[in-house]
């Protein structure tokens, strides 16, 4: 699938679909967390060639901070550096996908079955809400606020089961498979998933772990069957 024709996100929609930085977040974090999204939901396309300078002018952030910044996303395998070219977004790569899906299934088990028996009550009634917005999201075929509530799935999950090392793992593999989401998926895609989500994030809420855990298998199969399908894979 060529970068043409693939829905990015406008400017207006990327900064809805973003949460606004936390209080006391380093330039750098917000250096990364604007440029994964970039990356994500493909406004900057697989093979762009990436510049600090052009970066810096284009997000209003410093040269240092987007220096950081990119060297965690080189990390994470988002950008590359490529030898008289210098740093790329990354193509996104079928068999790397699933060896991802593969690692990601006994992880995401065990963040939503911690989740589930840890959260506080803000954290359930939280979890509720977003529940509530991604189906709401994607019965009106709202990619945008879909992937702004799936986000916010992930990380209100991951900081209730307290597990820094599972979130420390999960962080890049949820950022690919969600550029894999954006890439491939159709409007048809949007509520099967949504209800997947929903589905997780309840039995989160009620600290219930074995529905929890359940509910995490599922969504990983949902996510294998659906990128099998699109990608072509049998």
């Amino acid at each position: 699938m060529t970068t043409k024709g693939r829905t990015l996100l406008s400017s207006r929609a990327r900064t809805a679909a973003v949460p606004a930085p936390e209080e006391g977040q380093s330039l750098a974090d917000q250096a990364y967390q604007q440029l994964e999204e970039m990356i994500v939901t493909l406004e900057l396309a697989p093979g762009a060639v990436l510049s600090e300078a052009g970066l810096s002018a284009r997000m209003g952030i410093g040269r240092t901070p987007i220096r950081e910044a990119l060297k965690r996303l080189e990390i994470q395998r988002l950008v590359s550096s490529v030898p008289r070219r210098g740093l790329l977004v990354r193509e996104m790569n079928v068999a790397e996908h699933f060896a991802l899906l593969e690692v990601m299934r006994p992880l995401d088990h065990l963040l939503a079955t911690k989740a589930a028996r840890w959260a506080t009550e803000a954290q359930r009634k939280a979890l509720r809400g977003e529940a509530k917005g991604i189906l709401e999201a994607a019965k009106k075929g709202d990619k945008h606020a879909y992937l702004f509530h799936d986000r916010e799935c992930d990380r209100i999950v991951m900081q209730a089961a307290h597990n820094p090392f599972a979130m420390d793992a999960l962080t890049p593999l949820y950022s690919h498979c969600r550029r894999i989401w954006c890439s491939y998926s159709r409007g048809s895609d949007l509520l099967l998933s949504a209800e997947k989500h929903a589905r997780l994030m309840l039995a989160v809420a009620e600290g219930d772990e074995e529905e929890a855990g359940r509910a995490s298998d599922a969504l990983l199969d949902f996510l294998e069957s659906f990128s099998r399908a699109v990608i072509g894979v049998v």
